[in-house]
């Protein structure tokens, strides 16, 4: 079966692509293999001047890479453009910083010399999902190829065409031929991919699910794997937060690229004392979030990604109000061509209901009133996910205490809303998913980290 870019705009063909044969997996897979062999040895200066052209690649073609992006998966072309620069940040950081990440790290002991060593483990798939289809791919990318490693991709199956745009934009900046390889491949042949011997490890960033999935394939194994996984991050809005900018920044986390991420602003636990007021704030401005055409610069969301993703969306909204929840604004199906839904408010969202208990990937908020700050604390951990959390308060010590000892995730911004930055760990907890990708961190993930002592 073909893959197939479909603009979920309007519902288009733009174009299909072959799906590999097991025979042009496996012969990719070999390649990649051979080419670590080499890559492993090039000096860390040389893979380092390699990475800053990618990034100088990335800011030449950022038209046309916004473009796929856009018309492969609907994101709105700013927001295009955005991500493109982002990805050149990424591996203008690692460029300038994997040396000092990768230096050795001197042990005292009662040797004459000893130290651990990071070195590279060889090709490493990246099981990757549609929503930042460039982003996903570089924060992995970038730390895995300065440390030594091969790169494969499987990227999602609606985004083929950004797949293999990643794969040329290292071929133009002058990688070896299959350093970085993108198999287009659908979910039928992952555990077989992952199971093959000359695979040393696995990153996946997706779905519970599939988590769970493709860690059972790697544990059986023993490969090495980190995992992304889904999130309902809680944002606990205290009594004493400036509404204005509160009520801001929860519309910015919530409307990015149309809600579809993990670390998406999704569930608003409010304190009473400001519950009403917050309400009427963040409602006004979800409200006037403006929906159409990703390419029109005007609109600030463009459609989700499918429809069947759309539609699975507006059931558990519709499952959530027959359960006692009240759209504030939202709550439909717009009647027009493409995957379309607007920027959406829940109240009285309570246990039982999917808004409460359930990842809402798009433009849904779910709203909960907390009668104090422990109470506030107690919803946002009632969750299975521990992927990002945000504390709107203005005392900060208050909220540095709470983000940092009381909320269970794996990163909680004070006053802000939540976004991945390469100079700082991201990844989550409980079904969010292990391992930590980006800063020193996320390069370490996939080293050996070798001791050696020396009499």
């Amino acid at each position: 079966m073909n893959l197939k870019s479909i603009n979920p705009a309007t519902g288009e063909t733009v174009r299909e692509y072959d799906q590999f044969s097991w025979d042009e997996v496996d012969n990719a897979i070999e390649r990649n293999y051979e080419a670590f062999k080499h890559w492993k040895k090039v000096p860390i200066s040389q893979r380092s001047e390699l990475l800053l052209k990618a990034a100088q690649v990335l800011r030449d073609k950022t038209e046309g890479l916004a473009f796929n992006i856009t018309v492969e998966m609907g994101k709105n072309i700013k927001e295009s453009r955005a991500e493109i620069e982002k990805c050149a940040w990424v591996c203008e950081y690692y460029a300038n910083n994997a040396a000092t990440f990768l230096n050795r790290e001197i042990i005292p002991t009662e040797a004459s010399e000893s130290f651990a060593s990071f070195q590279p483990l060889g090709p490493i798939l990246a099981i990757m999902p549609w929503n930042f289809p460039f982003w996903q791919v570089f924060r992995f990318a970038a730390p895995a190829l300065m440390a030594g490693n091969t790169c494969l991709l499987k990227h999602a199956s609606n985004v083929p065409g950004c797949a293999m745009a990643i794969e040329e934009i290292f071929k133009e900046a002058g990688y070896p031929d299959h350093v970085f390889r993108s198999l287009l491949i659908r979910n039928d042949k992952v555990e077989r991919t992952i199971a093959d011997k000359r695979i040393k490890a696995v990153t996946l960033t997706g779905s519970t699910p599939a988590g769970k999935a493709v860690a059972a394939t790697a544990g059986k194994q023993l490969k090495k794997c980190v995992l992304e996984l889904g999130g309902s991050d809680p944002y606990i809005i205290l009594e004493d937060a400036d509404l204005r900018k509160t009520a801001d920044a929860c519309v910015a986390g919530r409307i990015l690229n149309a809600g579809q991420s993990c670390i998406g602003a999704k569930r608003f636990i409010v304190t009473e004392a400001i519950y009403n007021p917050f309400i009427e704030a963040f409602t006004d401005r979800m409200r006037a979030v403006t929906l159409g055409d990703p390419f029109d610069e005007s609109k600030q969301m463009g459609p989700i990604a499918r429809h069947n993703l759309r539609d699975d969306l507006h059931r558990q909204v519709e499952n959530s109000v027959a359960k006692g929840a009240t759209i504030m604004t939202g709550g439909y199906v717009p009647n027009r061509v493409g995957a379309f839904y607007p920027a959406t408010v829940l109240t009285d969202v309570a246990p039982g209901m999917p808004a409460y208990h359930e990842e809402l990937f798009g433009p849904v908020a779910s709203v909960i009133k907390a009668k104090d700050e422990e109470e506030a604390i107690r919803i946002a951990n009632d969750s299975v996910f521990g992927l990002g959390a945000a504390v709107f308060t203005q005392d900060i010590e208050r909220g540095k205490r709470i983000a940092e000892f009381e909320i269970e995730a794996g990163c909680c911004f004070i006053n802000d809303f939540v976004r991945s930055d390469p100079r700082m760990p991201f990844g989550g907890t409980k079904e969010s998913g292990f391992g930590r990708e980006l800063s020193h961190y996320g390069m370490k993930e996939f080293v050996n980290i070798k001791g050696v002592w020396i009499k």
